[in-house]
């Protein structure tokens, strides 16, 4: 049985962070799939793993973690010598890919939660007013204008490799991607080739086709 077990399930976008990590690194791990439907990760014994009842968790021998970015970081430290090379460790290729890992968590991501939003209530047939529409795609589109001029200078956010920094933005690109959204993204030519060429890793492609085991 693997060391690492992986908690959580294929359809959340933090799970998914996770799974593109661990198949860069070329991990063998154990996908433990905890059913959100019947309130499983608000109940020990998984709170145990993840006190605030959320996915994913993971387990590396007695090593327990949580929150996807934190493990994302650990295991591209830990397993540096195996898989793709996510991370820099000094210089100014490292500061360039810390400076990005903060815009996507404390940017890129909550403007993405706005108009992800958007596509539930009208999914749910229950649209949101016309003004808030305009206002959450400006605001994501203001980021986007950001990443267009930073994509113009490098193949990646970090420089000329594929990093966390790229990694952490895949499941919420491919979420927009599936919707009205993907326009925002096709309008900008920098922006639209990184998209390209980084959903198409086969990593991601692996994560994506992760099916709930149960």
């Amino acid at each position: 049985m693997a060391a690492i077990k992986l908690h959580g399930n294929s359809h959340s976008t933090a799970v998914r962070r996770v799974l593109a990590c661990l198949y860069e690194k070329e991990l063998e791990f154990e996908f433990v799939f905890v059913d959100r439907n019947i309130g499983q990760h608000k109940k020990e014994p998984y709170l145990s793993l993840q006190p605030f009842g959320q996915v994913p968790a993971l387990e590396d021998g007695d090593l327990k973690i949580f929150e996807s970015r934190a493990i994302t970081n650990y295991i591209a430290k830990e397993y540096g010598d195996k898989g793709t090379q996510l991370i820099y460790t000094s210089g100014t290729q490292m500061a360039e890919m810390l400076v990005w890992m903060e815009v996507e968590a404390h940017q890129f991501n909550p403007a993405f939660s706005n108009l992800k939003l958007l596509v539930q209530a009208s999914r749910r047939g229950s649209p949101m007013s016309t003004a808030v529409v305009e206002e959450c795609e400006a605001k994501f589109s203001k980021v986007l204008d950001v990443y267009e001029a930073r994509l113009g200078q490098s193949e990646y956010l970090a420089g000329d490799g594929f990093t966390l920094a790229d990694l952490h933005h895949l499941p919420t690109i491919s979420y927009l991607m599936a919707t009205e959204y993907k326009k925002l993204f096709d309008s900008l030519p920098h922006v639209s080739a990184w998209v390209a060429n980084i959903t198409a890793r086969p990593a991601w492609v692996k994560a994506l086709a992760t099916k709930d085991q149960q």
